[in-house]
Protein backbone atom coordinates (compact mmCIF):
# COMPACT_ATOMS: atom_id res chain seq x y z
CA UNK A 1 0.00 0.00 0.00
CA UNK A 2 2.76 2.47 0.40
CA UNK A 3 4.13 1.95 -2.60
CA UNK A 4 1.34 2.28 -4.33
CA UNK A 5 1.08 5.62 -2.61
CA UNK A 6 4.46 6.56 -3.07
CA UNK A 7 4.03 5.80 -7.06
CA UNK A 8 0.98 8.07 -7.32
CA UNK A 9 3.49 11.76 -6.98
CA UNK A 10 6.52 9.78 -9.50
CA UNK A 11 5.08 11.10 -12.22
CA UNK A 12 5.30 14.96 -10.71
CA UNK A 13 8.13 14.31 -9.37
CA UNK A 14 10.11 13.22 -13.12
CA UNK A 15 8.09 15.96 -14.45
CA UNK A 16 9.84 19.07 -11.76
CA UNK A 17 13.06 16.81 -12.69
CA UNK A 18 13.02 17.92 -15.99
CA UNK A 19 11.17 21.42 -16.31
CA UNK A 20 12.77 23.37 -13.34
CA UNK A 21 16.42 22.38 -14.69
CA UNK A 22 15.13 23.67 -17.87
CA UNK A 23 13.75 26.90 -15.99
CA UNK A 24 16.54 27.86 -14.14
CA UNK A 25 19.79 26.64 -15.60
CA UNK A 26 21.70 28.07 -18.89
CA UNK A 27 24.26 25.86 -20.17
CA UNK A 28 24.70 23.74 -16.91
CA UNK A 29 24.69 27.34 -14.81
CA UNK A 30 22.39 28.95 -12.64
CA UNK A 31 21.24 31.69 -14.74
CA UNK A 32 22.76 35.29 -13.10
CA UNK A 33 20.27 37.95 -14.33
CA UNK A 34 16.19 38.44 -14.57
CA UNK A 35 16.06 39.39 -18.06
CA UNK A 36 15.41 35.69 -18.82
CA UNK A 37 11.96 35.08 -21.08
CA UNK A 38 11.97 31.22 -19.00
CA UNK A 39 11.15 32.91 -15.97
CA UNK A 40 8.37 35.45 -16.97
CA UNK A 41 6.91 32.53 -18.94
CA UNK A 42 6.89 29.73 -16.37
CA UNK A 43 5.63 32.42 -13.76
CA UNK A 44 2.35 32.82 -16.33
CA UNK A 45 1.87 29.99 -16.99
CA UNK A 46 1.66 28.74 -13.45
CA UNK A 47 -0.37 31.54 -12.61
CA UNK A 48 -2.65 30.77 -15.72
CA UNK A 49 -2.90 27.13 -14.25
CA UNK A 50 -3.98 27.81 -10.61
CA UNK A 51 -6.50 30.27 -11.61
CA UNK A 52 -8.34 28.88 -14.34
CA UNK A 53 -6.36 25.02 -14.92
CA UNK A 54 -6.66 23.03 -17.81
CA UNK A 55 -3.02 22.20 -19.48
CA UNK A 56 -3.89 23.37 -22.92
CA UNK A 57 -4.29 27.09 -21.20
CA UNK A 58 -0.89 26.71 -19.41
CA UNK A 59 0.99 25.76 -22.80
CA UNK A 60 -0.41 29.02 -24.20
CA UNK A 61 -0.52 31.30 -21.51
CA UNK A 62 3.32 30.39 -21.45
CA UNK A 63 4.07 30.51 -24.72
CA UNK A 64 2.13 33.83 -25.49
CA UNK A 65 4.89 35.10 -22.77
CA UNK A 66 7.69 33.51 -23.81
CA UNK A 67 7.52 34.29 -27.90
CA UNK A 68 7.36 38.21 -27.54
CA UNK A 69 9.76 38.29 -24.95
CA UNK A 70 12.33 35.88 -27.10
CA UNK A 71 11.85 37.46 -30.48
CA UNK A 72 10.61 41.50 -29.76
CA UNK A 73 13.25 41.48 -26.93
CA UNK A 74 15.57 39.23 -27.69
CA UNK A 75 15.99 38.10 -23.94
Amino acid sequence: AWLQQGLRYAPLAALAAVVVPEIVLTQGRLIDTLYDARIFSAIAAAAWFFWRGGILGTIVAGMAVLLPLELGLGW
